[in-house]
């Protein structure tokens, strides 16, 4: 079983700069890749970036390329997000989630544990 908790949300300008941090309870961490993912009033959650088992291959929505980019760190059971350049439109709360795959995998179901959610919003 893993257990998971986001931190790192909040309120920050447009262009701002904000990262989450996704602390990861249970020895079977590292068996997991790991995904954000976010939902915004009125839409369904969507996939915002992936990472696979060893940190070695990553995926990202198109909306969020070239601005977030997610890591993990196996010593300290954490994944992050690193948002730069954030826009109103990325407002949502966001959610960490596991999958025993061993890559990276964009749909919701193939996910089995899930972290409470941290709300993000941009200002305009």
């Amino acid at each position: 079983q893993v257990q998971l908790v986001e931190s790192g949300g909040g309120l920050v300008q447009a262009g701002g700069s904000l990262r989450l941090s996704c602390a990861a309870s249970g020895r079977t961490y590292s068996a997991y890749a790991m995904g954000w993912f976010r939902q915004a009033p009125g839409k369904e959650r969507e996939f915002v970036a992936g990472i696979s088992r060893s940190g070695g291959h990553t995926d990202y929505v198109d909306s969020v390329k070239g601005r977030f980019t997610i890591s993990r760190d196996n010593a300290k059971n954490t994944v992050y997000l690193q948002m730069n350049s954030l826009k109103p439109e990325d407002t949502a709360v966001y959610y960490c989630a596991a999958t025993p795959s061993m890559s990276t995998i964009q749909v919701q179901y193939e996910y089995n544990h899930w972290g409470q959610g941290t709300q993000v919003t941009v200002s305009s």
